[in-house]
């Protein structure tokens, strides 16, 4: 009898165990969903990052702070901040460039100067990016819509989009509807799982790693990241077939000009200022040095895939120029300022390592193209902090 008794106990407190732990693992589903935060990126992460390609430097940082943005912490205090948030694909993205030599880090550096904090009517700035490789119209317009609600009013938004509506386009064979992005592919962080039951597809696993993420910053070593450009390269370099005639270019075009014109529409919604930076590229003949650098244009992910047939770089280079005027268009359109960097950027590989990704002295150059974009607008309204949570309205124009 006393056995019976005592298996009674052992198996009641087994199953007291195991609801404990499925109303636990209920509640942080429950609470991930309910607190609906999207990040590009995880607040917190490190990274520290080893090239190893010509002309970049041999270690990169790239840090994430709490509110998922590549950059600094936000300061505490919002009085006199002017405050940045810059969108876009990999080459404001900059991963394998350092902290303060993408060119949102080092155009924070610029706005920074005394002077420059004068003509802005601020005290302090800060320049924070949710660019991620791979993001294109579609995704960046899905990234604003869950990301910048939980933000603050802002003063300026700083959008660069272009290459990966081609790049991504061209991969899937050029097809008259594109494939969606699904949630994970813009967010490394977010509210929809799936969640299972194993230890890894847990919720409570995932706050868990979250938390030490945000507190701990633990730093992630990754080292010969340039394998797959090498490889990328050589397989270009290999393909069977290059196909130079340009196919319609009317869907990929249509389906930007969508997304690119809400995107616009939202961050005008949620910034006093909005500038769109035009996506600049390596656009002219090449040698056969800087023809060597190129990866772009499969049909095909590069990157996951053998890839035997791609389109030229004439084609390339034409589909990105139909691109751009239609960005430039759709902001004419919408009343916002428009920056072509293409003018100012030398054309060569000491801008460029490869169609489009920059080199440091390549950052700088953009870094301090926008910088005087920014600075040659009209004086705020007012040179006065302000107080408590008010934020100060700045005027708009079109750039000349």
């Amino acid at each position: 009898m006393e056995d019976i008794v005592t298996s009674s106990i052992w198996v009641i407190g087994v199953c007291a165990v195991l609801l404990l732990a499925a109303a636990t693992e209920l509640a942080a589903r429950w609470w991930i969903r309910y607190r609906r935060l999207y990040y590009v990126f995880p607040p917190g992460m490190r990274l520290r990052v080893f090239p190893a390609l010509p002309g970049l430097e041999p270690e990169v940082r790239f840090e994430v702070n709490r509110d998922g943005e590549r950059g600094d912490e936000v300061p505490r205090s919002k009085d006199g901040l002017y405050r940045v948030l810059v969108g876009g694909g990999s080459q404001p993205e900059g991963f394998f460039l350092d902290q303060h030599t993408a060119w949102p880090g080092a155009l924070q550096r610029l706005l920074e100067k005394r002077e420059h904090l004068d003509r802005l009517g601020a005290t302090k700035v800060h320049v924070g990016s949710i660019a991620r490789s791979g993001v294109g119209s579609e995704a960046l317009d899905l990234i604003f819509d869950r990301v910048l609600p939980r933000y603050p009013r802002l003063q300026l938004i700083i959008i660069l989009i272009g290459v990966t509506d081609v790049s991504r386009w061209l991969e899937q064979g050029a097809p008259r509807a594109l494939a969606p992005y699904s949630t994970a592919e813009p967010f490394r962080c977010h509210p929809e799982g799936p969640f299972g039951w194993k230890p890894n597809e847990l919720a409570v696993t995932e706050l868990l790693l979250r938390a030490r993420q945000r507190w701990l910053r633990p730093i992630t070593v990754r080292e010969r990241v340039d394998l797959w450009y090498n490889d990328a390269r050589a397989m270009r370099a290999r393909a069977k077939t290059i196909l130079t005639t340009m196919p319609d270019p009317t869907p990929m075009l249509d389906h930007f000009v969508l997304h690119f014109r809400r995107l616009l529409m939202t961050a005008k919604a949620h910034a006093d200022r909005v500038l769109v930076v035009r996506q600049p590229w390596l656009d002219k003949n090449l040698s056969p040095e800087e023809a060597a650098a190129m990866w772009h244009g499969g049909v095909g992910q590069v990157w996951r895939e053998e890839v035997t047939t791609y389109y030229s770089f004439d084609v390339f280079s034409k589909l990105l120029s139909l691109l751009d005027a239609k960005a430039a268009a759709v902001a004419d359109s919408l009343g916002i300022e428009h920056l072509d960097l293409m003018p100012t950027l030398e054309r060569s590989l000491v801008t460029y390592y490869d169609a489009f990704h920059l080199t440091p002295t390549g950052a700088r150059a953009v870094a301090k193209s926008v910088a005087a974009a920014i600075l040659r607008q009209p004086l705020p309204t007012t040179a006065k902090a302000p107080a408590g949570n008010e934020q100060p309205r700045y005027l708009r124009s079109l750039a000349s």
